[in-house]
Order: structure tokens, then C-alpha cells, then sequence
């Protein structure tokens, strides 16, 4: 018998990491901060460790939220299995969702996209998010042109998946981003960047939910 998937909580607030930002501060003291404040979502982004590195910082962050929080690692489709993470975040050039479904059924695949057209070629693929963006200017990905709330309403109306915006994203612009259609946020320095990571989230996911109605632009897993 095959596994379930874990279903995505909703509204979604996600939390990516980034451990040069923490400081003297363990990456894993920020990330329990944050999910006690209401991340619900922990994306392990940490590109320049390597398999093994990867897989005991995973671990480290499994035991840390418990069941608080789902726990995504990117990219890295073999640590998330070795590690019982519940899902894995592809990037633009990472392994095809196809492929990676067919060997990670219990896994949730989240795929990043900057278009509608990528949108729509994960969802048919077979994925279970879309992480979109950049919607704001972002520090992370200076490179990348803001695309704004308009892209998360035109992927929005034409696929069926949750969408989780990301890119420049705070407290103060969270409404605008539900308001297009989203089903959640990830961020990384409006955390990472935090005096007080918890109260920063707890701000953060309070707008979040204010923002959050029961529209046919939202979807739920």
C-alpha cells in the first residue's frame, strides 16, 4: 500500500533557510523560534553543503519541529528520502517532476516557477505546490525583476494547486499576495533577519491569516 502524502496546512507560512544569515545563532534555535511563532512550513535550503552534511542538518531540523511543521528539503530528492523528510522543493533546473514522482510517491513536491507557462507544466507533471516568484524585490535574487501580485492571479486562475508566493515578502505586503490568489508565503531575511524571529513570524503569519478568505482563488490540498 502505498504511503500518503502529507497534506499542506493553509493558509501556508514558509520559512527558507539560509544559516549565513543567522549570526552567532544555530539555524536550528532560529527555525524553532519561527515555528513556534507559526511557520507551518520549513524549506531546507542550504545549497552548499554536501549529501551527508545535508542529511544531519535535516535530522537536526525533523526533531526540532516535531510535528509542528512539514519539513521540505530543496533540490535534494535523495536526502529527503534518506532523512524521512515530508517533501522535497525542485527548483527551475532541477529534476523534472515527472521523474521525481515516480520515485518519491510519499514525498510533497513543491516546484519553483517564474511563469505561467512552467506553472502549468509542473501541475501537469505532477506536483503538489508552486512555489512562485519573484513577486517583490528581493535581496536573495537581486537578478530576478519583480513580477508582483498579477503573476500569482494569472497562474491563480489557471491551475489547480496551491501557490505559495516568495520574493520580497513582509508583513506589511503579505495581504496583497493572499489577496492574488496565493495560498501562502515563504520568506527567508523577513525571518533570518529578525532580532526576534518568533515575534517577527508571528507578525508575519498574523497578517497572513487576516489576509486569509475562502475564495475560489485559493486552493487547498
Amino acid at each position: 500500500m502505498t504511503e500518503p502524502r502529507p497534506c499542506l496546512p493553509v493558509p501556508i507560512v514558509m520559512l527558507v533557510t539560509d544559516r549565513t544569515r543567522c549570526g552567532q545563532r544555530r539555524l536550528e534555535d532560529v527555525i524553532g523560534a519561527a515555528v513556534e511563532g507559526g511557520v507551518n512550513v520549513v524549506q531546507v535550503r542550504e545549497k552548499d553543503l554536501s549529501g551527508g552534511e545535508l542529511f544531519r542538518l535535516v535530522e537536526r531540523v525533523l526533531s526540532v519541529v516535531g510535528t509542528r511543521a512539514l519539513v521540505l528539503v530543496n533540490d535534494r530528492l535523495d536526502v529527503a528520502l534518506a532523512a524521512g523528510a515530508d517533501g522535497v522543493q525542485l527548483g527551475s533546473a532541477a529534476l523534472p517532476t515527472e521523474a521525481a514522482r515516480q520515485v518519491a510517491s510519499r514525498l510533497l513536491l513543491g516546484r519553483s516557477v517564474h511563469d505561467l507557462g512552467c506553472a502549468v507544466e509542473a501541475t501537469a507533471e505532477g506536483a503538489d505546490l508552486l512555489v512562485v516568484g519573484s513577486i517583490f524585490a528581493s535581496p536573495s535574487h537581486p537578478a530576478l525583476l519583480p513580477a508582483g501580485p498579477p503573476l500569482l492571479r494569472k497562474i491563480a486562475s489557471a491551475v489547480q494547486l496551491p501557490l505559495v508566493g516568495i520574493g520580497g515578502i513582509t508583513a506589511a505586503n503579505a495581504a496583497q499576495v493572499i489577496g492574488a490568489g496565493s495560498s501562502g508565503v515563504a520568506v527567508i531575511s523577513e525571518i533570518l533577519d529578525a532580532f526576534d524571529p518568533r515575534e517577527a513570524t508571528r507578525r508575519l503569519a498574523s497578517a497572513v491569516h487576516a489576509a486569509w478568505p475562502t475564495t475560489p482563488l485559493h486552493k487547498r490540498h
